[in-house]
């Protein structure tokens, strides 16, 4: 099955299932739809940073400071987060993310709406990130991954889930 077959819960604006619908469709007719968003620090509190491939349908190309994906038809935000954590990293045995927040992200038409789950965790184990989803990663400090936020181009969902985080810390 290709990732546009995936099934999805299609939601309203309050996050309450409506339908279904394949994500190729949802992204196609601007369907709000749900997503995780996982922050990975390693051992030494680094974060898990990676450029997403080309053939990706969402934000080719582009690095993020968070893995995660969609959330299936009927599944969880919080077995998606572990479920999309572990595959983006290639590893099991991962502690299961811990929720933060969430928001509803407007891509401002390139494909919707999706509500957001933040989630955070700690990653001890090596990485082996799927080749199909990681063109390049590395685990950087906060202060170089502060560094690159205006040198490089990042998702504008995970750059809205980090401005968030970042404002729930400092405050």
């Amino acid at each position: 099955m290709s990732a546009a077959d995936e099934l999805l819960d299609v939601v309203d604006e309050h996050d309450r299932v409506t339908g279904q619908a394949p994500r190729g469709e949802v992204y196609a007719r601007g369907l709000i739809h749900r997503c995780t968003f996982i922050r990975v620090r390693d051992a030494e509190g680094r974060v898990f940073v990676h450029r997403r491939t080309p053939t990706k349908l969402v934000f080719p190309s582009l690095y993020d400071m968070f893995v995660g994906g969609v959330v299936g038809a009927g599944e969880s935000y919080d077995d998606a987060a572990l479920r999309e954590a572990e595959e983006e990293l290639g590893v099991s045995g991962l502690p299961r993310p811990t929720p933060l927040f969430r928001f509803l992200y407007d891509s401002g038409g390139v494909a919707g709406k999706w509500w957001s789950a933040v989630y955070k965790v700690r990653c001890e184990l090596p990485v082996r990130p799927q080749a199909e989803e990681v063109a390049w990663h590395a685990f950087l400090p906060e202060e170089e991954l502060a560094a690159r936020l205006a040198s490089w181009e990042w998702v504008p969902d995970g750059l809205a889930a980090y401005e968030r985080l970042r404002g729930l810390e400092a405050g």
